[in-house]
Parts: C-alpha cells; sequence; structure tokens
C-alpha cells in the first residue's frame, strides 16, 4: 500500500542534495520507451554523398591565414595557459594585478592578449574583420555575449536548513537587469543576421531570469517527477491507468471529481498505459499549487511548489525569452541554448523543450527543414543519455524538430564541490573515459535518428576532442549523409583548436566557431572558467601549441 506519507513528508532534515531521487530510485528519469522504427536503414539524407575526410594535419590549413605576429601572441598565450598554477589562479591573479595596478593598464594589457586570441571584440560592431576572416576560410559564426550572470554562490548559502529548499529571496534589480539583457541578446541576434547570417547566437537563460527562480523551478520539476517514478511501482517507465488511480486515491483527496478527466488527458488515445512523456507535458509547475491543494498531508511536493510571485516571475522570464526567440525567428537565426549547473538544468530544459515546440514546429518555421531552437546536454553527466532519448521521444510525440548541441561539460569543479559539500552523489561521469564514451554514444544515438527515423533532427558537436570529431565524420560516411546537409555542425571556441575548424571548414563541413564578445571585465570570468573546467581544452593546448610551432618553423625555416 502506497502511503501518502510516504510519498509527501520525506525527511526535511537530511542533507542530501534537491537533486537526489531516494535512494531506492535511480537519480535519472524513468525508463524511456523506445521510439518507433519508421523506415529503413536504406533511406539516407543523400543515398550517393561523398563526405570528404579533413586533413588535421596540415598546419598551413590550420594556421596560414594568421600572421606571423598573431601566430607568437597565441604561442606566448598557449604557453603560459599550459601552466595548472596559472589557470587554476586566474581570477585571484587577474583580482590582484587590478588591484595593485590601474585597472586601465591591466585591461588594456588584456585585452591585447588573451582577450584578442579568445574574443571577437567588445562590441557587436568589432565582429565583422573576425566574422569575415572566418567566413573566408568557409567557417561561420556563433555569437556569444559571454557576461556571466550566476551569482556568487557557496552551496551552502541560498538554503533553508529544515527544509532544504533554497531560499525564496528575489532581487529586483536582477529583474531590471533581466530586461536589460533581453535587448542585449536581441542586439545578438540582429548582428548574426548582419554579419554571419548561416550563423547562430547563443543564449544563456541566467541571464534572463534570478538564478534562484531557475533552481526553485527545478526543484518543483525533480517532485514532480518522484511523484511519477512513486506511481511506476514496478519501475518500468509507465504506470497502468489501474495503477494510476489506486495511487491518486492515496494522495489526493479529490480523486472521484478529478480523476477521470486527468487520466483522459495522460492517456488520450485510451492505451491504457501513461509514460513520463505525458506525465510531464501535463503537469507542468504552474499547474503544482492546484495539484497541492488538494494533498491530503503537506510534503517537499508542497514545498517545492511555486509561490504566486515566483509564478510572475516564472512569467516574467517566459516572456523575455520568448520575446528574444519571436525575434531570431522574424531573421531566421537559429538559438543555441547554453546548458548550465545541474541545480538549474531542469528548469531551462522545461523552458527549451516548450520554445522547441513552438518554434521548431514545421507549422512555425520559414524553412520547415531548419529548426531555430537547440538545446545543450552535457554529456559529462550520468544521466545525459537519457535525457537525450527521452527528448527525442517528446519531438516524435509532439511533431517538432529536435536539435541538440553536444558538449562534454564545463562545470565540472563547482559541481564536484558541490556534491561534496551537499552530500549527495557526484552527478558526473568517474572517468574521463566515460564521459568520452557518453558523448560519442550520443552522437551515434543522434545521427542514427536522422536516418533510422527519417527525420530532419540536427547535432551540434561542440567539441575540442578530435578522436569524437573524427568519429562523427566516420558516422555521418557509414550512414551516407550529406555532408553539406543540416544534419551535422561542427564548433570550437574561437582560438582553440583551428586545426579542427580549419580543416573542417575547408572540407566542407558545417563549420562554426564560437565567439565571445563583451567588455575585458565582464568576459574574463567566462574565459577563466572555460580554461579551468574544460579538460579537453587543456589537453588540446598541447597540440596547439605543436601546430604553431610547426607553422613558425615552416615560415622560418
Amino acid at each position: 500500500m502506497l502511503s501518502a506519507a510516504r510519498v509527501l513528508s520525506r525527511s526535511g532534515s537530511s542533507k542530501s542534495s534537491v537533486l537526489l531521487s531516494r535512494n531506492s530510485r535511480p537519480s535519472h528519469p524513468p525508463s524511456i520507451p523506445t521510439i518507433p522504427w519508421r523506415s529503413p536503414f536504406s533511406t539516407l539524407d543523400s543515398p550517393n554523398a561523398a563526405t570528404e575526410v579533413p586533413d588535421f594535419d596540415d598546419t598551413f590549413r590550420a594556421y596560414g591565414n594568421k600572421s606571423t605576429a598573431e601566430l607568437l601572441r597565441s604561442y606566448v598565450v598557449f604557453q603560459l595557459c599550459s601552466f595548472p598554477i596559472i589557470v587554476r589562479n586566474a581570477n585571484q591573479l587577474y583580482n590582484i594585478s587590478s588591484s595593485l595596478l590601474p585597472s586601465s593598464l591591466v585591461d588594456g594589457i588584456i585585452k591585447r592578449t588573451f582577450f584578442a586570441h579568445f574574443c571577437g571584440g567588445e562590441t557587436t560592431s568589432d565582429l565583422k574583420p573576425c566574422i569575415n576572416m572566418l567566413n573566408a576560410s568557409g567557417i561561420n559564426g556563433i555569437l556569444d555575449y559571454a557576461a556571466e550572470n550566476a551569482p556568487d554562490e557557496s552551496p551552502n548559502e541560498g538554503y533553508d536548513s529544515d527544509d532544504n529548499q533554497p531560499a525564496r529571496v528575489y532581487d529586483y534589480v536582477s529583474e531590471r537587469e533581466c530586461d536589460h539583457h533581453v535587448e542585449v541578446f536581441k542586439q545578438c541576434i540582429t548582428a548574426v543576421k548582419d554579419v554571419t547570417p548561416r550563423g547562430f547566437a547563443a543564449l544563456k537563460l541566467t541571464a534572463l531570469g534570478n538564478p534562484i527562480l531557475l533552481e526553485r523551478l527545478s526543484v518543483a520539476i525533480i517532485e514532480t517527477r518522484k511523484l511519477f517514478e512513486d506511481f511506476d511501482r514496478n519501475g518500468d517507465g509507465v504506470v497502468s491507468v489501474e495503477e494510476f488511480g489506486e495511487a491518486y486515491r492515496e494522495i489526493f483527496v479529490d480523486a472521484e471529481e478529478k480523476l477521470p478527466g486527468l487520466l483522459a488527458r495522460l492517456d488520450p488515445k485510451g492505451t491504457g498505459q501513461v509514460d513520463y512523456v505525458e506525465w510531464s507535458k501535463l503537469l507542468q509547475p504552474d499547474d503544482l499549487p492546484r495539484l497541492v491543494a488538494s494533498c491530503r498531508e503537506e510534503g517537499p511536493l508542497s514545498k517545492a511548489t511555486p509561490t504566486p510571485e515566483e509564478l510572475e516571475l516564472m512569467k516574467a522570464m517566459k516572456n523575455r525569452l520568448w520575446e528574444i526567440a519571436n525575434l531570431a525567428q522574424e531573421l531566421n537565426v537559429r538559438l543555441l541554448i547554453d546548458a548550465e549547473q545541474t541545480y538549474y538544468q531542469p528548469a531551462i530544459d522545461n523552458y527549451v523543450i516548450e520554445l522547441q515546440k513552438e518554434f521548431n514546429s514545421k507549422s512555425r518555421l520559414k524553412n520547415p527543414d531548419v529548426p531555430i531552437i537547440f538545446n545543450t546536454y552535457q554529456c559529462y553527466l550520468r544521466d545525459s543519455t537519457s535525457r537525450v532519448r527521452l527528448d527525442l521521444l517528446r519531438a516524435s510525440r509532439s511533431n517538432y524538430i529536435f536539435a541538440a548541441k553536444l558538449v562534454r561539460g564545463a562545470y565540472m569543479l563547482a559541481e564536484r564541490d558541490r556534491s561534496e559539500k551537499m552530500s549527495y552523489p557526484d552527478p558526473i561521469h568517474p572517468t574521463a573515459s566515460a564521459t568520452h564514451e557518453c558523448y560519442n554514444s550520443c552522437v551515434n544515438l543522434l545521427l542514427e535518428d536522422r536516418v533510422l527515423n527519417s527525420t530532419k533532427n540536427e547535432i551540434m558537436i561542440a567539441s575540442h576532442n578530435r578522436e569524437s570529431v573524427e568519429l562523427a565524420i566516420s558516422k555521418v560516411q557509414e550512414l551516407g549523409i550529406d555532408q553539406k546537409s543540416g544534419a551535422l555542425h561542427f564548433a570550437q571556441l574561437l582560438g582553440m583548436r583551428d586545426d579542427l575548424s580549419f580543416s573542417l571548414g575547408a572540407a566542407g563541413f558545417n563549420a562554426y566557431k564560437y565567439v565571445p564578445y563583451g567588455k575585458v571585465k565582464e568576459v574574463m570570468p567566462y574565459l577563466i572558467r572555460r580554461a579551468q573546467e574544460n579538460s579537453d581544452i587543456t589537453k588540446g593546448m598541447g597540440e596547439e601549441l605543436k601546430g604553431i610551432a610547426g607553422e613558425l618553423k615552416r615560415r622560418f625555416f
């Protein structure tokens, strides 16, 4: 017998994270049904497509467009970045230098060295020369306003020690800043249209809403997932209508009134079963106040339910996001929604899924085969593969084009530090090899789904890992996908892994450079975090140095 107390009155004194499912449950979403096979494997994007293999060892191709002065600057920058003590303490070194020397001097030095190497400029009007250089080599731009807006937080701050919920404190100054960021992102979208029409604009949701609100919303989403897991007694990912009715009656007081209509919406085809896709489609965070009002007992689901104030703030965040997406659609500019920390990600995913339903639907797209909204999946997370499968199924059910950017992840140190301090399981794969395996399997999964199910799904390989790039190219060859189709894109950061980017562009692949821009003080935290968190980048620096040295040797000797 499933008791309401067990479901709704979990211990509030535990130090376990709000992200942690019960000990008896897996920490990933419920089992995902298999996506239906809709066409034979031989149905290819282009049966006669020939794929040119890039030569990643051609240093002239990668660095030949750079002046000798630029190469020397790059060599010095990478040499400095190869010292772990400098990378680890970069933020402190920057702050100390700024306190001892005139900030204009410090920023001027950085602007002519690190900033010039890794960034496209301070404003959108500065970007044209950089983009023109990339376009000349077959590379398009991803414009990224790189100011970071996440709070400076400790894992123990912002939580109520009694119920382990994020504190409900909102700074209305930040709301005004979020309104300002809407205009900044709209300028970015307009700049993409003007300077790199085949490019993308990158978007960070913590710039459009209070991060505390995103965390609170994420908790609410996780609690609704846990509620489904309680209904799913045998853990197979589906709930029979009989199981659902029995569990609902034990938890809620209005079963006789609400249950028939609820089941009709959860099982519209009368299959006799409810799965997590239908559950999550129907039960959104703004539905929770009505739901918990009929709970027999108060518990974590009630505590996670948004307040009226939070519902208004959520509405404001959604309005900002939709204002940006509407402009992107109007100008036919595509948006890459960045992944962020795990305690924000469920809320971010929820917003992105709603965006994709609306803006990636064939009825809304200007080009019915080209999706506008891309979500980002961090493959260093243990649940990333199950999330990709779940979202593929969502797209199939709701008839919109799935589009994903795959990264390894950019918050490893912070995530592990937080999980240790808050005593919940590390959400990240235990080894780099496990992350690589997850990344490559997600690439294969998405490319195979495009062919096997005749979809127009798109994938961006945002990676500095040469092996992953080569495996993706090999998979494209195996499946017969036209390299010039929209199936596959490759992206690297500006100033890094030019051996990959320029070789891919020369071979006719859809190659992109992430081009951060913003004032030096705004961009420095972003660049420091990239260097500190991304193991692929620091590993790739050795290969970069070797390639630059080879090109300098070719020129001088």
